[in-house]
């Protein structure tokens, strides 16, 4: 089942949409409804994991030192390594 409803965009957004919709061969209904899709899915994912993050946390499960520090490692290298 689909329900349809009206969204208001200023009009830049809405002739993107519409070149947006024309490059795909789609209609601007349908790229709008997949970028809501996206959007909501995106979303809740995000929440998701930070609800799941509050929980352990609540629980006391933090990183150590040592695994904080590898991560960083991972990510960046010593200035003099530049």
């Amino acid at each position: 089942m689909m329900s349809a409803f009206t969204v208001r965009l200023p009009d830049e957004t809405v002739a993107k949409l519409d070149q947006l919709a024309e490059k795909v061969d789609r209609s601007r209904s349908y790229v709008a409804a997949q970028a809501i899709e996206d959007y909501v899915a995106r979303e809740e994912w995000q929440l998701a994991e930070i609800e799941a993050a509050l929980d352990e946390a609540d629980r006391g499960e933090f990183a150590s030192e040592r695994d904080l520090a590898g991560v960083i490692a991972k990510y960046v290298r010593p200035a003099f390594e530049r």
